[in-house]
């Protein structure tokens, strides 16, 4: 192994760089080329490759997002184009590739190890979605900014005794509500991976005011409910001044936190190793604090099982 390519697909997360920084890094120090790809697959099938050095990611573990810009590309899916992502490979004299992203960007890595490309895949996702890891790189970041989002949100809150209906990103995922619910004190935490009962949310804001309390915070996971229809769903049952607010794509900016680069970091120093060990097809997590592999194939299978006793915690918090 010469050569090695890396890079980042799907959605953008605070760490990406750090991991990227990483790779480039250690591969130079164990006498290999390093080759960034731009906009993920996109840029891969189109042969936009250029030669990264230490010099080049100076500077860059601080910045959020992706040097290396990504895109999503669901024609890697059809078998003619990692065809042609292979030849692109091969015609670079690139032996390897470091894929950081989430699960459509597995199944791409996947694609290539199929195709003899040894591939590693990196977590790279603020929803924490992934199995077979506690931690996905940007997840931290992502909770620290809606936390901030929804401290500046209470201020207005109580200034105008409002219920704020709080949407945060993770898709089918509760992580990120469920952090961020507990670290801002939320009057309610809803995710999709536990019913919930909107009138029963009610009855306890409706409690709460009682008691003098001057505003409600709901922080409510997207692949839960609609913000808005929980809102009106909510003052179906009490008479609320309500808003409804989606902090969307601000959670995924931002310079990225402590435990985001030194994680990130960690796994790109990791990812070359494995493939200086000659592995392929497995991707990076981290498991109680410790770095830990898995087969990239049982991942489409595996099921992320996230922290919901802290759901449990904020109920004992709130009642």
């Amino acid at each position: 192994m010469k050569r090695i390519g890396i890079l980042t697909s799907g959605g953008d997360a605070p760490g990406m760089n750090a991991a990227v920084r990483a790779v480039t890094r250690t591969a130079i120090s164990h006498g290999l080329e390093v080759f960034g790809i731009r906009y993920g697959f996109a840029g891969l099938v189109a042969g936009d490759f250029f030669q990264l050095t230490a010099e080049d990611v100076d500077h860059t573990i601080n910045v959020g997002g992706t040097i290396l810009y990504s895109a999503r590309f669901p024609e890697m899916a059809e078998e003619e184009v990692q065809q042609r992502a292979v030849e692109q490979l091969k015609d670079h004299g690139i032996d390897a590739v470091i894929v950081i992203g989430g699960d459509g960007s597995y199944h791409g890595a996947l694609a290539l190890a199929r195709h003899g490309i040894n591939s590693i895949g990196l977590p790279g996702t603020i929803d924490n979605d992934i199995p077979f890891t506690d931690y996905t790189i940007g997840f931290d970041t992502a909770c620290e900014t809606a936390m901030d989002a929804i401290d500046k949100i209470r201020d207005t809150a109580s200034s105008h005794h409002r219920v704020f209906v709080v949407s945060v990103m993770g898709r089918e995922c509760g992580d990120i509500a469920m952090r961020a619910g507990v670290a801002s004190g939320a009057d309610a935490i809803v995710t999709p991976e536990r019913p919930f009962d909107i009138k029963e949310i009610a009855e306890n804001l409706k409690r709460s005011f009682a008691n003098g309390k001057d505003h409600g915070i709901i922080v409510l996971a997207e692949g839960a409910m609609d913000a808005e229809e929980f809102k009106n769903e909510l003052l179906k049952y009490g008479d609320f001044d309500a808003r409804a607010n989606v902090l969307a794509h601000m959670q995924r900016g931002g310079r990225p936190t402590v435990e985001d680069r030194v994680n990130a970091t960690k796994m790109g120093n990791y990812a070359v190793k494995l493939l200086l060990d000659g592995k392929s097809a497995l991707a990076v997590g981290m498991t109680r604090g410790e770095l830990s592999e898995h087969n990239i194939l049982d991942l489409f299978d595996g099921k992320h099982k996230g922290d919901y006793a802290l759901l449990d915690l904020n109920k004992d918090m709130t009642n």
